[in-house]
């Protein structure tokens, strides 16, 4: 018996009038004939990726030879689940949808906007045409038919071809197997096997990021302010996994504020919102900010983990800078507060050559910053924030202007529980085609920490943040297959020859007095009574939500005076360590560390608690709840043997309140009282989540 899903269009015009026929006939009886259904309401999920399979031949639909042009044909193929077979829907309204190919970040297209039967299926750039929108409707078992919404016709494997590279094509929807396609989910997402990602994508602080794509390998960088060295760059494979690779400036090297060494503090000073980016035609990175609102640094090294040199000082500060290297080679960075101005570069990239407003933020949005600097398809674009609570972009034919804008987000609800909106940072394109916005969301006592979301564009080309019932997702189909790196936590027992990038400074350190291998020996550096003007302060952040952080630490060496321990680091601060004083050791628990609104020291701290030690080697711990909110609590605790460990003093609680910016860190350090010359050993130290 001959199935009429298993033929081709050349002999369907006579199968149709026979059916036509026999529903006459049939109809006459009082028979009534199952037509192909008319569209219904089939609901794909626009954060899922699918497999379309052919219910005639049981293949994928494909773009051939996985090409990322304009015009490749789509066909299809022996199911792989590659990244060309994976398809996500993508919401036109009304019921229509496109349908964007993971390969390449285009759109299934009737070529030609054609309305003919037979006319081919292709892959082109996203316009949100009629000729790229289809709706679902539905087939029994499951399956569905295609409706391309400018010529009614059905998407279907020419002649009901069984053979791999069968052109796909639109034809009258007459409901034929060939016609017919299962959307299969593949595990919730895009990656074969499923998995997705969860927001915030790093529970750590990380603010103002800028991010950027070379080759198959991303680059994040981010705001330190007075922690050396400074505007860290992380590196990814996948948008998700994200590993320390080293820091754009080696050493804040912008006056002696930085150094601690009784030329005043540079506390919420330092690397605010810069920029990061990549120049092809030298193989080179650049890394440009504005210090203390006075001049712009340039910045460039050959590897993010390589050696970075400090190239220029330009005497503009671009605020908030983003950084654009455009078709040409020419470099333009975009900058600013309220008032957005444009500058051009020296082709070197060192000075700058040109500068002007470009646009003028109306009184009606408020306050715009953070920019970040794009080309798309011709088009210019300043991506801006609205600080706290949105998103805006402007838009121009020319770097110089006139920019239009438009909102992109404003009090969009957030991934994090208790957090804020995500808002600024940077967009990312893919290999593949795709686009991603990576935002900060105020997560206090933690910090700011990142978020990823996918964003398509519209027809007109302005991005639209793909949203979950309207708010940021706390999850979403993984961007790439998923591909490990260094962990964010773990163990360090410093036998390199120097700190890695995981490590910052609370200001420059004084390089002679201390060292690695064999774990990190801290000379003290600096004398005084205040662990905030304290030298060789290193820092670790905190892993959100909680976190623990544990130090195995040889005091044996100390000297009358010293103060060695493990502090919560932040304007209200405690630690837990150990003090000598007249030859004795003591462990103790130390609260009330606090500063004003100027960063100038209020209370040097009061001990809690305390017990005597000896023996040489102690554990401190401290143990931190960083979710967002007021509230949170860190708690202290020691050992004599690393085993049994013992709660001492009371809970610090944590100070929420954004104007620090920084959040809280776990910090490690050795001061003196009295007088130089004790020291003290680091042997090992853990960071480790529940």
């Amino acid at each position: 018996m001959a199935v009429i899903g298993q033929v081709g269009p050349g002999v369907r015009g006579r199968l149709s009038r026979l059916v036509a026929a026999a529903v006459a006939l049939l109809l006459g009886a009082g028979i009534v004939a199952v037509l192909p259904s008319a569209a219904q309401a089939a609901t794909p999920d626009t954060t899922a990726w699918y497999v379309l399979v052919n219910r005639n031949s049981g293949k994928a639909l494909d773009v051939y030879n996985q090409a990322t042009t304009d015009g490749a044909r789509v066909t299809q193929w022996t199911r792989g689940d590659g990244a060309n077979q994976q398809w996500q829907f993508v919401d036109s309204g009304g019921g229509w949808y496109r349908l964007r190919s993971r390969n390449s970040g285009k759109v299934l297209d009737v070529s030609g906007a054609s309305a003919s039967d037979g006319a081919g299926l292709i892959q082109w750039s996203d316009a949100n045409a009629t000729n790229q929108q289809f709706q679902l409707s539905d087939s029994s078992g499951g399956y569905v038919r295609l409706i391309a919404r400018h010529s009614g016709k059905a998407v279907e494997v020419q002649n009901a071809s069984t053979a791999d590279g069968a052109n796909v094509v639109q034809y009258a929807d007459w409901g034929g197997n060939n016609q017919q396609w299962q959307l299969v989910r593949l595990g919730d997402t895009g990656t074969p096997g499923g998995s997705t990602y969860t927001n915030p994508v790093l529970w750590q602080d990380f603010a103002d990021v800028d991010i950027i794509r070379v080759g198959d390998t991303y680059y994040l960088s981010s705001s330190t302010m007075h922690y050396s060295p400074g505007a860290p760059v992380l590196r990814s494979y996948d948008l998700v996994n994200w590993e320390f690779a080293g820091h754009s400036v080696p050493r804040l090297d912008f006056g002696a504020k930085y150094d601690l060494s009784g030329a005043g503090r540079a506390y919420v000073n330092g690397i605010w919102a810069s920029a990061l980016n990549h120049r092809a035609s030298n193989g080179t990175f650049y890394w440009i900010g504005c210090i203390d609102f006075n001049k712009s640094y340039v910045y460039t090294s050959t590897s993010v983990s390589g050696t970075w040199q400090k190239r220029s000082e330009i005497n503009n500060c671009y605020y908030d800078a983003g950084l654009l290297v455009d078709d040409n080679d020419t470099m333009y960075v975009a900058y600013g507060n309220s008032t957005i101005s444009v500058a051009q570069l020296s082709a070197d990239g060192l000075t700058q050559v040109r500068a002007q407003q470009v646009f003028t933020t109306p009184s009606s949005i408020g306050t715009l910053e953070g920019s970040r600097f794009y080309k798309r398809n011709g088009y210019y674009y300043i991506f801006v924030t609205k600080p706290a609570n949105g998103q805006y972009i402007l838009r121009s034919t020319s770097p110089w202007g006139p920019y239009e804008s438009r909102q992109v987000l404003l009090n969009m609800a957030g991934p994090i529980a208790g957090g804020g909106v995500p808002h600024q940072g940077g967009l990312v394109q893919t290999q593949n085609g795709q686009w991603y916005y990576m935002a900060f969301v105020d997560a206090y006592p933690g910090g700011r920490v990142p978020a990823l979301a996918p964003i398509t564009w519209t027809a007109d080309g302005w991005p639209q943040i793909q949203t979950v019932n309207g708010a940021w997702g706390s999850s979403y189909p993984s961007p790439l297959p998923p591909r490990p790196v260094a962990p964010m936590t773990g163990t360090d027992t410093f036998t390199g020859t120097t700190l890695g990038p995981q490590w910052e400074w609370n200001h420059n350190p004084d390089n002679t007095r201390w060292s690695t291998g064999g774990g990190l020996r801290l000379q003290t550096a600096t004398v005084t009574g205040d662990l905030y003007s304290a030298r060789n302060t290193v820092t670790r952040r905190i892993q959100g939500p909680t976190s623990t952080a544990t130090v195995e630490l040889d005091y044996s060496t100390m000297r009358d005076g010293d103060r060695t321990g493990l502090a919560m680091l932040r304007d209200s601060s405690a630690w837990i360590g150990v003090r000598r004083d007249n030859g004795a050791t003591r462990v103790v628990m130390t609260n009330g560390l606090t500063m004003d609104s100027g960063w100038r020291t209020t209370g040097t701290g009061t001990e809690i608690a305390g017990a005597p030690v000896s023996g040489g080697r102690i554990w401190l711990r401290a143990r931190a709840d960083i979710r967002p909110g007021s509230g949170r609590q860190a708690s202290f605790s020691y050992s004599t043997d690393g085993v049994t460990f013992v709660p001492l003093g009371n809970a610090l609680t944590l100070n929420n309140a954004w104007q620090f910016f920084m959040g809280y860190r776990f910090a490690i350090f050795n001061y003196a009282t009295q007088a130089l010359g004790g020291a003290v050993t680091a042997r090992r130290f853990d960071l480790t989540t529940p």
